[in-house]
């Protein structure tokens, strides 16, 4: 059974960055579809980020875009999400998920369809 850990959240001044990762123990994660996705207080999950176990190829929400970058990160075996030029609006949970099934990186950020789930990690972003 894949287990899934996120690391990295935290408190952050608007304009900052932080990066969260996804690893999974005795599992290695390139050849899964990994997803970032992001919950916040009163509202739906929203796909962020994801990363496409075929080509790589990365696909990102239109309100992250250009400030958001996921990475596979294959010496530690994890999947970061450097996040830049925070906005308290990003302030949520932050899961990470894996799938099995290829997801191609044109649907991967619209769909929730993933096998399995993290805990979450908190990301406030705040002054």
């Amino acid at each position: 059974q894949l287990q899934l850990v996120e690391s990295g959240g935290g408190l952050v001044h608007p304009g900052g960055s932080l990066r969260v990762s996804c690893a999974a123990s005795r599992f290695t994660l390139d050849t899964y579809t990994i997803g970032w996705f992001r919950q916040a207080p009163g509202k739906e999950r929203e796909g962020v980020a994801c990363i496409s176990s075929s080509d790589g190829g990365t696909n990102y929400a239109d309100s992250v875009k250009g400030r958001f970058t996921i990475s596979r990160d294959n010496s530690n075996d994890a999947v970061n999400l450097q996040m830049n030029s925070l906005k308290p609006e990003d302030t949520a949970v932050y899961y990470c998920a894996a799938s099995s099934v290829l997801i191609q990186a044109r649907l991967c950020v619209f769909t929730d369809d993933y096998d399995y789930w993290g805990q979450g990690t908190q990301v406030t972003v705040s002054s």
